[in-house]
């Protein structure tokens, strides 16, 4: 069994999370990265969207 320091996340330890997290709020500011994850939860959205398209066609030419 691993530790409680130990992430399931790619193999990474709460530590170098935390200087990930504060590279990443040094780098965009804290206004900034709300707008990031917003950015990032619409390009998300519109990834799964075209994947469903192409499935949706995928089972129109089955039919």
């Amino acid at each position: 069994m691993t530790g409680l320091n130990t992430l399931l996340f790619l193999g990474l330890g709460a530590q170098e999370l935390l200087l990930i997290a504060l590279i990443v709020l040094l780098l965009f500011g804290g206004a900034k990265i709300p707008e990031l994850m917003r950015g990032l939860g619409k390009g998300v959205k519109s990834f799964k969207d075209g994947m469903k398209e192409v499935d949706d066609e995928v089972k129109k030419d089955e039919k």
